[in-house]
């Protein structure tokens, strides 16, 4: 390297030249042109990208179908994180599919379709429901192989889409090798895309994503043709396909959208190089992106969602997380079917939607003091039971006493104001201001005399009966009333929760008045009316007709319903993990295991790999950090050490990969529910293009002789070229001709030793992956290097 070349350029003394127009086309420039032109246009060139593309296609597609058929049982996340009724298995999402009967789940139904579709095509009838780790798939005759082919189809596909990721970006073939190899080679891939979940939907959406606006991107200068239309609209079409598999594609849609408003934001610069554009024109470019990667996606996502409930027309296990509007649009719906109608002076059974634990009662009374000194008012004892019992009987009662003559056949309805006598101890329901056992901020619920309800304490005997989206006046039925008991004077709702009480109350559940009413845990239904006679002509029913209700309607209820189980989804689980241990692969899932073969499924990366792609991000942090601050002190070190356009490209390419990297990870430490290892998988793809991107970085410190400025024609719009119309372009070239005769002798080396040592770590942990062969007590515990919790290691 020549002492001109290597030396610092300080950015005062040349940074306010005029960029140079630039000059006249000579006749050696235009050959050379024609050259590169020529060669990347020929159908052989760069055969050696399309060698290793097809080799890598091969590797990806053995590793993820080899022995697909072990084990032909139940799996741990096959059977989800168990029988939560909002993470039920996605094969069992496929066979409620296949029966057309309506279940709930936290994600959006694309994914679940696929493996739906998948057993439609083998004929399957979905009659096993992969109730239990362990069931045997070959005696409950389920085509298991033909449902983990699906995501191993996408799993394998998944390898060569990072591999093009990096060749369209125009990165070396060792970079993309490296890259595409991490993907390969690693573990956690294989073994999330070997069975029956949804993460290979996510994680091969979310790289075709990727793909497809680096396609789009580099034909930024050819607006409005075909190709960027295009490119445009599956961008958005891919997009679509990550949120419509689970909601964290969002982050997909934030890394996408970071680049598009980045590149929005150079159009509207006066002085770009490809001339300034006019506000009209900035408004097509605003206005083909927001319908491409906005409206695009968006219609696809609610038509999933139509394809969803177009399906699950039966009523299912699904019923209870809707409203009774909701319902009703079921066939065979129980709710709508045993309905009945309610009337004053009725004994009712009432029970809590979400804990479905009766009201109950029962002579003991509170303690004086609880365990944190309050005092309580030494009531009778309300509380919430679990089982069913004479103690959960309650008599409805008008707030104000009917005539003798006609007392009876006035029917209950929405907004009246009505009283629950306990019928074993014959007291009267009420709450005050005291605060109950575990809220302090909430009223207790306790009861009273009939002397005291009808005298001084009329008041706090009252309640207002408010039915969930119910009209005026609406008729109060058993079972599809969902309703809130709002205290009249005070204005708290009747609530309870899953936390036990002391032994006092025996260790039943606290009810207490929330003064937030509007939340949707203070809904109860009436589970049973006892009063009525089994003969009574109010238990005729008629044929129901199934009612219907808009599209949209119905997918807001679901949206909400969705998103709230989701955030409540913070119970404890053995195998849950924190993000910041997802990077240094700190531990991992136990999937499966045999005892008597020894054989066990423990997902988990490849550590090598992990560990390599993580340091690789902190250099790259620590490089863009160093760069930032040289230019703040005036020194312009990158380009001047590595060449024109260095920087450029290192923030565009290589920062976009970080920072989809960063959008796909960094969100999790927001969240408050359970998380897994897996939730990392789409963020060490990203992770994986930043190590193939970082290493040709290094390796090619060189700088890139790029003295004469190349020129690319500019399309006339009608397929031709305009005569001298040319643009400088250096970083659209293929990287043979970007780098020039640069030796990548030091990157194929580096290539060659981190793909040694990645295939030694996935090749080390195989047994782990695939589920054979069982080890031995010293193999087992050879493997856990990082005290990772393996079975059969004593």
């Amino acid at each position: 390297m020549s002492a001109s070349q290597a030396s610092v350029r300080q950015r005062g003394q040349n940074s306010k030249k005029a960029t140079p127009i630039p000059p006249p086309i000579r006749d050696d420039q235009m050959n050379g042109l024609e050259t590169i032109e020529k060669r990347a246009s020929t159908p052989g060139s760069e055969w050696d990208y399309k060698i290793a593309l097809a080799v890598i296609t091969a590797l990806a597609f053995a590793t993820r179908f080899w022995g697909i058929g072990h084990p032909n049982e139940v799996v741990f996340d096959e059977v989800h994180f168990g029988k939560l009724p909002a993470n039920w298995v996605v094969g069992q999402f496929a066979s409620y599919y296949l029966q057309r009967t309506y279940f709930f789940d936290v994600h959006p139904p694309f994914g679940k379709l696929l493996f739906a579709l998948m057993g439609w095509l083998v004929g399957y009838d979905g009659h096993f429901l992969f109730d239990n780790i362990g069931d045997s798939y070959i005696d409950n005759k389920v085509p298991y192989v033909a449902f983990r082919a699906m995501p191993a189809l996408l799993g394998a596909l998944t390898v060569p889409t990072v591999f093009l990721i990096m060749w369209e970006s125009g990165y070396s073939l060792p970079a993309a090798i490296v890259a595409a190899g991490l993907v390969l080679f690693d573990n956690a891939h294989v073994g999330q895309t070997r069975l029956i979940l949804l993460d290979a939907t996510l994680v091969f959406a979310m790289s075709v994503s990727v793909l497809c606006y680096v396609r789009f991107y580099k034909l930024r200068h050819d607006a409005f043709g075909r190709k960027w239309w295009k490119w445009l609209l599956l961008t958005g079409v891919s997009l679509s396909c990550v949120i419509s598999t689970k909601y964290v594609g969002a982050f997909t849609f934030f890394s996408i959208g970071c680049a598009v408003v980045i590149d929005l934001w150079g159009l509207l610069d006066i002085n770009r190089r490809q001339g300034a554009l006019s506000l009209p024109e900035f408004g097509k470019h605003f206005a083909a992106r927001l319908f491409g990667l906005i409206a695009v996606p968006f219609f696809f996502y609610l038509f999933w969602f139509q394809v969803h409930f177009a399906i699950l027309s039966r009523s299912g296990p699904g019923d209870d997380f809707m409203t009774p509007e909701f319902q009703e649009t079921l066939s065979d719906n129980i709710m709508t079917l045993q309905s009945v109608g309610i009337e004053y002076y009725d004994t009712i059974a009432i029970r809590h939607k979400e804990t479905k634990t009766y009201l109950h009662s029962h002579p003991d009374k509170y303690p004086l003091r609880y365990d944190d000194g309050r005092v309580s008012s030494q009531g009778q004892q309300v509380t919430g039971y679990p089982f069913n019992d004479t103690n959960n009987h309650w008599q409805i009662l008008p707030a104000y006493p009917f005539q003798e003559s006609d007392s009876l056949g006035h029917k209950v309805r929405n907004g009246d104001l009505i009283k629950l006598r306990h019928v074993v101890t014959n007291t009267i329901l009420l709450t005050h201001d005291v605060a109950s056992p575990y809220y302090p901020t909430n009223q207790e619920f306790t009861t009273v005399s009939h002397e005291d309800a009808n005298g001084g304490r009329l008041n706090d005997t009252m309640f207002e009966l408010k039915i969930e989206q119910g009209k005026d006046k609406q008729d109060f039925k058993s079972m599809s009333g969902h309703f809130k008991l709002v205290h009249y004077p005070t204005k708290v709702a009747m609530w309870t929760h899953t936390t036990p009480l002391p032994d006092w109350a025996y260790k039943q559940a606290e009810i207490n008045g929330n003064k937030n009413i509007q939340q949707s845990s203070n809904v109860w239904y009436v589970d049973e009316i006892p009063s009525l006679p089994l003969n009574s002509e109010r238990l005729k029913r008629e044929p129901r007709k199934v009612k219907h209700i808009p599209f949209l309607k119905k997918y807001f209820e679901l949206q909400r319903a969705m998103f709230y189980h989701n955030n409540a989804l913070t119970s404890s689980h053995p195998y849950a993990s924190h993000p910041v241990q997802w990077p240094f692969l700190l531990r991992g899932v136990s999937f499966w295991t045999q005892n008597d073969t020894r054989r066990q499924i423990y997902f988990l990366g490849n550590p090598i790999g992990w560990w390599i792609a993580s340091s690789l991000l902190a250099v790259f942090a620590g490089i863009i950090g160093a760069d930032q601050l040289s230019q703040r002190r005036g020194v312009d070190a990158l380009d001047e050490l590595c060449g024109p356009g260095t920087r450029s490209r290192l923030y565009n390419s290589t920062g976009f990969f970080f920072l989809t990297w960063a959008a796909h990870y960094l969100p999790f430490y927001l969240m408050g529910r359970q998380l897994f290892l897996h939730h990392y998988l789409p963020a060490h793809l990203a992770s994986a293009l930043v190590t193939g991107a970082l290493l040709e970085f290094v390796c090619t410190l060189d700088p890139i002789c790029l003295d004469e400025p190349s020129y690319t024609p500019v399309a006339d719009g009608k397929g031709g070229k305009k005569k001298g119309g040319m643009v400088a372009n250096k970083r659209s070239m293929p990287a043979k001709d970007r780098m020039g005769e640069q030796s990548m002798l030091a990157l194929w080396a580096v290539a060659g030793v981190v793909l040694t040592v990645v295939i030694g770590g996935w090749y080390f942990f195989l047994p782990l992956t695939y589920g054979k062969p069982g080890l031995d007590v010293a193999q087992v515990n050879a493997r856990k290097w990082l005290g990772y919790d393996l079975h059969f290691a004593k």
